[in-house]
């Protein structure tokens, strides 16, 4: 992928980011807990997966 066309798009994504916490911050927030609790339970799927190589 071209560079330009790369920082194009991380500028974008961060611009929509910006504006989506400023006009739906309560949208933001349920986003980024979704997102957290989604992170949390593939770090509780990897603790279990490497408890039950152990025993």
């Amino acid at each position: 992928m071209p560079v330009l066309v790369k920082k194009l798009l991380v500028w974008g994504s961060v611009a929509f980011l910006i504006y989506f916490m400023a006009f739906r911050p309560e949208g933001a927030a349920e986003m980024f807990k979704s997102i957290g609790a989604g992170l949390m339970a593939m770090a509780q799927g990897f603790g279990d997966f490497l408890t039950s190589l152990m025993t």
